[in-house]
């Protein structure tokens, strides 16, 4: 009678054991809302899931739990962890919406274009910044205040991150951007540039030198001089008058006066762009003369006798 006694007592105590049920963590441990539950822990469902162990760290932030309290609290929902790996901390990360640092550089970049009316290129002095929200919160980051010194560049911002968040100081440079047109791929020595070749880009005005060529007409149509690279500034030297006429070459010499006209075949002294004036020989009469090159093959002469054409 006291060993069945003894049996019986021996189930009694050891049923909660027996009734435990097993559990496994999950392989990644993220959390999405303010508080960190068994459910966010363990791959289990029922109404255990939802047994708060902890607030959860700030988004984007992570935060660790002692492996004896998870297994404390697991045990009196009657959940078995055996913590197969011998962990000895639990470490959570909060998700969040991220605002990096180039969402912020455009953010300012606007704000600075509608207060000054020009164009910035903004660097902030922590280039690995950013900014942290809730998954669940509504609305974007806002800039809040915003202090910029024309003279120096220098600049602040205050930013929250989502509604009704605080706000986060953010400081760096902003400096002033010009377009200018620039090649679109490399052009050598002696080509004509067409409209094709040319493209805008925004730069910094300080990495613009003075001489730079800004307006288009002084480029299209224009010779290299020089093999010239892509997506540089091009500055005057850089260019030239397409050369039309080349020394040697044959052309038919024109002139009008008074009703004459003559032409003449002769031979180029010099290199000549469309409208410079430059030397020719007259094969007829073997003369020098002086004539504007107005077309390719084609020169005329200006305010000269008949007799020494």
């Amino acid at each position: 009678m006291i060993r069945a006694s003894l049996i019986a007592l021996a189930c009694l105590t050891t049923a909660p054991a027996l009734a435990s049920e097993p559990v496994f963590l999950r392989e990644t441990l993220v959390v999405e809302g303010p508080q960190i539950t068994l459910g966010d822990l363990f791959e289990l469902g029922g109404p255990e899931a939802d047994t708060v162990l902890a607030r959860a760290p700030a988004p984007g932030a992570r935060a660790a739990l002692d492996v004896n309290y998870v297994r404390q609290i697991a045990a009196d929902h009657e959940l078995d962890w055996a913590n197969a790996s011998g962990l000895l901390r639990l470490t959570i990360t909060r998700a969040s919406r991220v605002v990096d640092a180039r969402e912020l550089t455009g953010m300012i970049e606007g704000e600075l274009f509608a207060r000054e009316g020009g164009q910035h290129e903004v660097q902030l002095a922590n280039t690995n910044l950013a900014l942290h929200a809730p998954v669940d919160t509504i609305g974007g980051p806002q800039i809040s205040a915003l202090n910029y010194d024309p003279r120096t560049g220098m600049l602040s911002a205050d930013i929250a991150p989502f509604d009704g968040a605080a706000t986060v100081r953010v400081t760096g440079r902003a400096y002033q951007t010009i377009d200018i047109p620039v090649l679109v791929q490399p052009v050598a020595a002696g080509e004509v540039i067409g409209d094709d070749d040319i493209r805008w880009v925004s730069l910094r005005s300080d990495r613009v030198r003075p001489d730079s060529v800004l307006d288009p007409g002084a480029i299209i149509g224009h010779q290299a001089r020089r093999a010239l690279r892509a997506s540089e500034p091009l500055r005057g030297y850089d260019l030239q008058q397409a050369i039309l006429v080349n020394r040697g070459d044959l052309v038919t010499l024109m002139f009008e006066a008074r009703g004459i006209q003559l032409s003449v075949r002769a031979r180029a002294l010099e290199n000549a762009a469309d409208g410079e004036l430059i030397r020719f020989v007259n094969l007829q009469s073997n003369r020098t003369v002086e004539a504007m090159v107005d077309g390719p093959g084609r020169a005329r002469v200006f305010a000269s006798p008949a007799a020494s054409f």
